[in-house]
């Protein structure tokens, strides 16, 4: 067995794979760029190797750098995680050439599953049925537009070399099949430095399954179930699960035999994933094979009672599978969501530092995070903060154990996808088990191009937590708990019973709420918000969870003030006001004159402008597409919120901007 493993990664499964080592009593190396110096799993390595600036093709993606670190460190083996180099032939390749053991496939195999093309022609020789499509060399744009007529529309247009949704395109009629196609090619090389595409018949009302395999060097390969996976953003996971309401012990067996096929045809050895598409009718088709650890396995973990990292690390290490496919039982029902640092309608990345992070706790819940309060979520990397996993008996017992985790769960100081989570796990629907890679889109939960962004509506009880936190501050400066009894009336000041009492305003959004509080006796403090009256007994403030106790009702939310900010989190929700000193009425006034039919249009996050689509005093109408801006290798399009007509274009094709960067003046139609 190794003593010491370095793990070329960093977030949530750079932290998962350092728990697993240091449980098998094995040292653990991090490395990191610049701009993780600070970061969770460097923090909890053994050893930690600085390896490049920033951006991930010269650090986390920079193969020698990371084998230079590995050497240096005497490090046996290289765990890759997922993402980054944990698919790549080369890297595997160059452990190989150094001496290093790499904890995962061998390199054919990699490379042979890492062509879609070449996957879909293996399943087939494997006797794995594929989605009808086509899959051939020629990229020629006629030959492709031919055989998007013979396939039929809607269809699929995929990357090759890709994955996570990158190069991926739904096309619904051939008038839109070239520029669907252009784009696709765009973000396919960007992402992967490949373009080559293939297409695929698109599939209605389909759900993603998956099937676990585990491979050793001795001749075994078994499968460790399914996880449906259909729930998608962007063709990109957020929900997974197991096992799957769709699959009879029969078709699991069947589908489990076909995964085992397929990775024995490939020469297969350490943890995989076979991916299938099931139709309605019970049909499933072959769709790829992920080389690697998946970011979803914490959930065949909890309903197999297995660790797969243990057993990566094991069979890399030379050792048999320690069970036969006979010895493998399935108990209870487990659910993965992903937390993703994003707006939770239109999935534009977030980002900025955690004020507070806050996971739920208890029986049947885990949560594997890659970051703590205070750490910065950045521009160079994926978005995804942490997953929360539960398991119980039943999957009726597992949801009501995820709804009541997400209502628990608190994030303050970026923006995340949490009320999408919430909204998915509050629906019938998938309470029902319908589960179809189009459920976000069929039940509404992704706002429509060009929409406005709304507010919540602000509940009295978030001003209650946060005109009592002020209050206990104010009153008790510095206390970590107060209980309102305790305090001497006749030392406050305005404070006194009786007294005129404090008066604040907060800012919410473009209103302002006014919040009266006053001492009724040595035991009621009386809090006023509008014309309703709260009579609060008890305020504690720990860190920055507040309590408050209402007769017989308890307030319980976290309150952090960041600047001029007061960050809320309050039943599953986040609200931020600011707390207001007196009426600016010159401010006011500006505000007020500022033009209602005119909309600067931003850029969600650092990019390129890759194309304008529009030009200045052009008449658009509503979502119509003006630009498009690449970020973090994704196509990001800017549409018009209303009709119009476009003032002024800030930027020209190939600019760099900055996050919040006016891109777009657009002046609205009388």
């Amino acid at each position: 067995m190794f003593t010491k493993i370095l793990i070329a990664n960093r977030g949530e499964i750079a932290l998962r794979i350092m728990r697993a080592c240091k449980e098998l009593g094995i040292a653990t190396v991090a490395v990191y760029s610049e701009a993780d110096s600070e970061a969770l799993h460097v923090r909890m390595a053994d050893e930690a190797y600085l390896i490049g600036p920033a951006p991930a093709v010269e650090s986390y993606l920079n193969i020698q750098r990371i084998i230079e670190a590995a050497l240096k460190s005497g490090a046996q083996a290289i765990h890759p995680g997922y993402g980054f180099l944990s698919e790549n032939a080369s890297f595997a390749r160059a452990c190989a050439e150094a001496g290093i053991v790499f904890i995962g496939p061998p390199p054919e195999a990699i490379d042979l599953m890492g062509s879609k093309i070449a996957a879909k022609q293996l399943a087939v020789k494997a006797g794995a049925p594929v989605v009808p499509g086509y899959q051939g060399q020629d990229q020629d744009l006629e030959r492709l537009r031919a055989e998007a007529e013979r396939i039929g529309f809607p269809l699929l247009i995929k990357a090759s070399a890709g994955g996570g949704g990158k190069g991926m395109r739904t096309v619904q009629h051939m008038q839109d099949f070239q520029a669907a196609l252009e784009g696709a090619k765009r973000e396919a090389r960007a992402a992967f430095g490949d373009d080559a595409v293939f297409l695929e018949r698109l599939i209605p009302r389909a759900r993603h399954v998956e099937i676990q395999v585990l491979a050793d060097g001795h001749g075994n390969c078994v499968h460790l179930g399914e996880r449906e996976c259909s729930i998608q953003r962007r063709h990109q996971k957020i929900v997974e699960e197991s096992p799957s309401v769709a699959l009879t012990p029969e078709l699991r067996a069947e589908m489990g035999a076909a995964a085992v096929r397929v990775a024995q045809a490939a020469g297969y050895r350490n943890a995989g994933t076979v991916e299938f598409l099931l139709d309605e009718q019970g049909h499933y088709y072959f769709l790829e094979m992920n080389t690697r650890l998946q970011v979803e396995h914490p959930v065949t973990e909890q309903v197999t009672g297995l660790d797969l990292v243990h057993l990566q690390i094991a069979i890399a290490a030379g050792e048999p599978l320690p069970f036969a496919q006979e010895q493998i039982t399935f108990r209870g029902h487990a659910i993965e969501v992903r937390l993703y640092a994003e707006d939770p309608a239109t999935f534009l990345p977030a980002t900025g530092q955690v004020a507070l992070f806050a996971p739920p706790q208890g029986p049947g819940i885990r949560n594997d995070a890659g970051l703590t309060s205070g750490d910065q979520v950045t521009v160079y990397y994926d978005p995804m903060l942490a997953k929360l996993i539960v398991s119980a008996p039943t999957r009726a017992a597992a949801i009501g154990r995820l709804r009541r985790a997400l209502d628990e769960f608190t994030v303050l100081g970026v923006t995340t996808n949490l009320p999408l989570l919430r909204a998915i796990a509050a629906h019938p629907a998938f309470a029902a088990g319908e589960t179809y890679t189009s459920f976000i889109a069929e039940h509404g939960l992704a706002a429509p191009p060009g929409t406005r962004e709304e507010i919540l509506p602000l509940p009295d009880e978030v001003l209650l937590l946060v005109a009592g936190r002020d209050v206990a501050q104010r009153a008790r400066d510095g206390a970590s708990t107060l209980a309102l009894s305790s305090i001497d009336p006749w030392a406050l000041g305005a404070w006194r019973a009786g007294g005129q009492g404090l008066r604040l305003r907060y800012r919410y959004g473009d209103g302002e709420r006014a919040v009266t509080a006053s001492l009724l006796d040595s035991e009621i403090w009386s809090i006023r918000i509008g014309e309703r009256e709260h009579r609060v007994r008890t305020a504690a403030v720990r860190g920055k969870l507040v309590v408050l106790r209402e007769d017989t009702r308890t307030l319980r939310g976290f309150v952090v003030e960041r600047a001029a900010e007061l960050l809320v989190g309050y039943g599953g929700e986040s609200y931020k006001l600011k707390r207001v000193g007196a009426l600016n009425i010159d401010e006011w006034g500006a505000s007020q004159a500022a033009s209602h039919g005119h909309q600067d249009l931003r850029a969600p996050m650092p990019g390129t402008i890759i194309k304008v689509l529009v030009k200045e005093g052009q008449e658009v109408a509503a979502n119509q597409p003006l630009l498009v801006l690449e970020a973090m290798k994704m196509e990001h399009t800017i549409v018009a919120p209303y009709a119009g007509v476009v003032s002024r274009i800030a930027y020209s094709e190939g600019a760099l901007v900055a996050g919040d960067a006016v891109l777009v003046e657009l002046d609205e139609l009388a």
